[in-house]
């Protein structure tokens, strides 16, 4: 079996077509009218010929709010590996993300839907969170955050986690993303390497019903940075923590005196607002740096256009702070006006219908998650998927690892009941998000990708960097996008080393991929995951796909 068998049986399978409201409603058919593009085939040409126009059609039709305009996407000058994105102008993402919609006519409309791992339901309004926002602002400052300065974020996911990270834009503090279940080692490395001067966490949170000491965690890794001052802490539970007074603040005592009023600072486009480490698949992690006019954007940009995001949909993607789609989940969902959902604890606690009663619950329209979910749900069948209504799903979405047909077929058929597209998405920490997707405009088939994501201006190549067609090869960009990493931390060698030495001012992204004669793209796994045996290579999707089999 070679990674193509995998899923040979499926490639000629169209198992999915738009209806012509999807069409009707798309954002992306929007979009490619403005451009006087007919169809998203033709899309792919006028992008490579003019990346940068494209991206000014985006903008236009994105409709953010700049304090100061740009006149120009970026400037070339220092070559591709570093672009100046938007010389001179000012952008903060809060301001689109939240602050149009809370102080305007949107400002009770439902920005945030949080479930606790007990079932406990939270809904904050775009007004609400906006004021919960600035009294975090406000209360940082008073910490000593100022513009620039790094501040961790090791929370469970809720809503005062939503509203710390716009804090932190805010304020122009650049926040860095920890997952949840990081060990203190991890964290660390993390804080240690961007030199953190403030950490937000909490006494703790459950999983599965049990309490898991988070601040425990923290006070471990806190007693080996001396250079953070100050922890703030957060009451999700009952308050039993160790504590340093000279160092530790309840959030519950700042909030009273913070004031709810707070207008973000005018940023520069490029001032970075969060630093993302890759989980270290290919060596020590790596703080990729992003900025405001960066992954905020092309988080939006990758919702409305692959997956038709609007500002009537409600978004569910199961995921941590700590993994790119926490951020990507924050920023693009609320920068379109959409609603977001949370879950703080596991798609099967208490039961292994909780995602589908959630879906239910919120009327989720967009319910995105990782393979791994469906495999690990699938044994419990289809009976209990089907007592929940769903009828209010539109789009199902999945990224993280490669597909295996039966799973793939279990979430199409079972939960999006046939009728919904699985749009599915990969691209990485350093892209700001996809680098190739399904779209709600496109025919669908089996574990496949429709092709690249508008803007990116993606290939396939061979050993010598040579386009290759129906062959496995390297997954590169050849163009720069917007929301590509600004750089490593402080580490501008090893990003040219890791990204752009291989092929000639290629973006190097380490994906096994393959394009089809009939235009369909497939990731076949990582380039540094794959075992190759008797000259055939074997990915985890292959062993994966025997172990379900």
């Amino acid at each position: 079996m070679t990674m193509t068998d995998t899923i040979e049986s499926d490639n000629d399978v169209i198992a999915w077509e738009p209806g012509e409201y999807t069409i009707e409603r798309s954002r992306l058919r929007r979009l490619m009218a403005r451009m006087r593009v007919p169809r998203l085939a033709d899309l792919y040409p006028v992008v490579a010929e003019d990346p940068e126009r494209y991206w000014q059609h985006v903008l236009a039709d994105l409709d953010l709010m700049w304090h100061r305009p740009f006149d120009r996407v970026w400037d070339l000058s220092r070559g591709k590996a570093w672009p100046r994105w938007f010389p001179g102008a000012g952008f903060n993402y809060v301001t689109s993300a939240l602050e149009r919609y809370a102080r305007g006519t949107d400002r009770d409309r439902i920005a945030v839907i949080w479930e606790g791992d007990d079932e406990s339901i939270r809904r904050l309004t775009f007004g609400e969170l906006d004021a919960l926002t600035n009294r975090f602002a406000n209360a940082l400052q008073s910490l000593g955050v100022n513009k620039g300065d790094r501040v961790g974020i090791f929370l469970p996911m809720l809503p005062e986690t939503v509203a710390v990270t716009l804090a932190c834009g805010k304020l122009g503090a650049t926040y860095v993303p920890l997952f949840s279940g990081y060990g203190d080692e991890a964290i660390v490395s993390r804080l240690d390497d961007c030199d953190a001067s403030v950490l937000i966490t909490a006494d703790g949170f459950e999983r599965r019903g049990k309490r898991v000491p988070m601040k425990d965690v923290a006070d471990r890794a806190l007693a080996r940075l001396p250079g953070v001052a100050k922890c703030l802490v957060i009451q999700r539970l009952d308050g039993s923590c160790d504590w340093n007074p000279d160092r530790d603040t309840w959030w519950h005592d700042l909030e009273p005196t913070a004031a709810p009023e707070f207008d973000a600072l005018s940023t520069a486009a490029d001032d970075p607002y969060m630093i993302l480490y890759t989980s270290g698949t290919t060596g020590r992690p790596k703080g990729s740096v992003h900025i405001h006019a960066g992954f905020p954007i092309k988080a939006a940009h990758d919702l409305a256009y692959c997956f038709d995001v609007q500002d009537d949909d409600t978004l569910f993607w199961l995921t941590d702070l700590g993994w790119m789609m926490g951020p990507w989940l924050i920023a693009g969902g609320l920068t379109l006006g959409a609603t977001i959902v949370l879950l703080e604890g596991t798609p099967d606690h208490p039961g292994p219908d909780r995602l589908w009663k959630m879906v239910e619950r919120h009327r989720v329209t967009t319910l995105g998650l990782a393979p791994t979910a469906i495999r690990a749900l699938m044994p419990h069948g289809e009976a209990i998927v089907e007592a929940t209504d769903r009828s209010s799903l539109r789009a199902l979405g999945s990224t993280g690892e490669t597909w295996n047909p039966d799973p793939w077929w279990w979430f199409f058929e079972v939960v999006g009941e046939g009728r919904c597209p699985i749009i599915n998405y990969s691209g990485g920490t350093e892209t700001s998000g996809g680098i190739v997707s399904g779209f709600t405009i496109s025919p669908m088939k089996p574990c496949s990708f429709a092709g690249p994501v508008p803007g990116m201006v993606a290939d396939v190549v061979d050993e010598a960097g040579e386009p290759i067609r129906s062959g496995v090869g390297e997954l590169v960009l050849r163009e720069p996008w917007v929301g590509m990493t600004n750089g490593l931390w402080r580490d501008p060698v090893r990003y040219e080393e890791t990204y752009w030495s291989r092929f000639h001012f290629f973006f190097i992204d380490w994906e096994y991929s393959e394009i089809y004669t009939d235009g369909y793209w497939y990731i076949r796994g990582r380039s540094d995951d794959t075992l190759k045996v008797a000259g055939k290579r074997i990915g985890p999707a292959e062993v994966e796909s025997a172990a379900v089999a």
